[in-house]
């Protein structure tokens, strides 16, 4: 944790090799609900792909199960919209993408952690922020 007591801490880093970025404050993210897609200091968290979330994606997570677009006040989640930026779990981020309906990404945010299930190429691919 950091001075906060906020993750990451000095070792968090992106898929780019640089410090990670923050993916989203409004709506309110990551595993740790700081706003990074961090893994956390036992590298436990798995909520480490930063996305823009769209209709596509959107409806496709419902029908799969992973209904993100319902408000469910009862956990502090109000729903995501198209548009919304999320920390979303490495392995559905895969899921997706390999029913071609994965959301873009942006690397920046995408914790370097994500590499050991999903190739940089194939997230290049999706990226929202490379020049």
């Amino acid at each position: 944790m950091n001075e906060l007591g906020q993750f990451p801490g000095p070792s968090e880093l992106n898929v780019l090799g640089e410090t990670l970025q923050p993916c989203s404050h409004d709506p309110l993210t990551g595993f740790y609900r700081t706003g990074f897609c961090a893994a956390g200091p036992d590298h436990a968290a798995v909520h480490l792909v930063c996305i823009e979330a769209s209709a596509g994606f959107l409806a496709y997570s419902k029908s799969v199960g992973n209904d993100l677009s319902t408000a469910m006040p009862q956990f502090g989640f109000a729903g995501l919209n198209e548009g919304d930026r999320w920390c979303l779990v490495a392995g559905r981020w895969m899921q997706a993408h390999v029913a071609g309906m994965a959301p873009r990404v942006y690397l920046r945010a995408t914790n370097k952690e994500v590499l050991g299930l999903v190739p940089l190429a194939i997230l290049k691919g999706y990226a929202l922020d490379l020049n």
